[in-house]
């Protein structure tokens, strides 16, 4: 069975001189020879994102039995030829190509309404189409065709100006493209010219054209071999002068090149550091905070309408996609992180072990559960002795540290 098709697929062909073109749309970057993905650069930006992307990590919250089903197949296998890193990774990097990306639901049957997969669509070819007032998107996996309603779809977008449904293209970084290409080819040119030319000859004589070829190879096999071990050159009455050309490497406007990555650094929101891995702790937090958090956010709310319906989600039914900032923060920062809030109920020990990528904790060990010193208490029960709004004594400070952890109760 192919896991594409919805029962929509089987009446394709009978209503597809029926429908009526609603938006299509296909994008092109044909600015110049290999699109936008293969230019080194761009692919670099692009493949950074995408690859922070995929260490997002979703959360289901609803009812234990459908959280469980959804959980398992999103942070696993979302479907059967992809990981979910794989499915996230494929899914940002179309986004950032084209500025438009879609998630198909995958079902057991074509019958079937639950969910039990997605994968992850371009939108090169795809369109939005109608017919009995119901709008399906046309689109293509392995040069074949496909529909489902439109409805079902998740559809991230970015650049969302020009059109309705869809974001805009990448036209507006045509210009850099031209130029990182044009850069190329002079650096490729300019290697091979100032390798190329070692001697400018001027023969004395007026030569037929046949006859300057065959004493330029002459002169060349003579002096210009590797069996000319001495170096010298030595040419006869016939060129009335022999000057050398000095070679010189080609070498790139440093303030152009520096120009001109700076321009994809600014339309994909990365940066020097964050390419090469050498970002600082405020250097990432930036570049999650203005790149990987709005994705993040726009997939969220993507899949919670795709997984649930309006009642569920009013219910409070949601999927958030998390992902630890402080992996990339210091050691002393996670410390710090890790024990003002654990030791107020907020982090799990489970939570704690992740941000120093240690192994959790089983549940039957506590591994899930919330631990608050109890020291504290309420700002307006400090004049009751640290005692509680009915009079009861809990307030606890703690005097030192090791054996026994000895304490006292807070006095006036």
């Amino acid at each position: 069975m192919n896991v594409f098709k919805r029962k929509e697929k089987l009446q394709m062909k009978k209503l597809q001189q029926q429908f009526q073109l609603i938006n299509g749309y296909a994008p092109a970057f044909t600015t110049f020879n290999g699109g936008l993905y293969e230019m080194e650069l761009i692919r670099s930006s692009i493949e950074q994102i995408a690859i922070q992307c995929s260490k997002l990590n979703p959360v289901v919250i609803a009812p234990k039995g459908k959280r469980i089903k959804i959980e398992k197949m999103l942070q696993i296998k979302p479907n059967r030829i992809q990981t979910t890193q794989q499915f996230l990774a494929k899914l940002i990097t179309i986004l950032k190509c084209e500025n438009n990306a879609f998630i198909i639901p995958l079902y057991e049957d074509i019958y079937s309404e639950q969910i039990t997969g997605l994968y992850p669509v371009r939108a090169k070819g795809a369109s939005v189409i109608t017919y009995n007032g119901v709008e399906y998107l046309k689109y293509y996996v392995d040069s074949e065709q496909y529909a489902i309603e439109y409805e079902r779809c998740g559809h991230l977008r970015s650049h969302y100006y020009e059109k309705e449904r869809w974001g805009s293209s990448n036209s507006a970084l045509d210009p850099t493209l031209d130029l990182i290409n044009t850069q190329n080819q002079g650096i490729i040119e300019g290697i091979k010219n100032s390798a190329c030319i070692r001697f400018l000859a001027k023969l004395a004589n007026v030569l037929m054209p046949e006859d300057l070829t065959k004493e330029r190879k002459r002169l060349t096999d003579e002096n210009l071999s590797s069996d000319n071990n001495g170096g010298v050159l030595i040419f006869d009455a016939k060129y009335s002068q022999v000057q050398p050309i000095e070679s010189k490497p080609f070498i790139v406007d440093p303030q152009q090149s520096e120009q001109i990555r700076k321009n994809v650094f600014d339309y994909f929101h990365v940066s020097e550091e964050i390419l090469q891995n050498k970002a600082n702790e405020d250097e990432w937090n930036s570049f999650y905070e203005g790149c990987i958090e709005p994705i993040s956010i726009q997939l969220s709310q993507v899949l919670t309408c795709m997984f649930f319906t309006e009642k569920e989600i009013r219910d409070g039914c949601v999927i958030h996609l998390e992902s630890s900032k402080l992996q990339f923060a210091s050691n002393n920062t996670k410390l710090s992180v890790s024990q003002q809030l654990f030791d107020r109920g907020i982090m799990t020990v489970n939570q704690v072990m992740r941000i120093w990528n240690l192994p959790e904790v089983p549940d039957e060990e506590g591994g899930n559960k919330r631990y608050i010193r109890k020291e504290y208490t309420e700002v307006i029960n400090l004049d009751n002795n640290g005692g509680d709004s009915n009079g009861a004594d809990t307030g606890i400070q703690t005097t030192g540290e090791g054996e026994g952890n000895k304490t006292s109760k807070v006095s006036d």
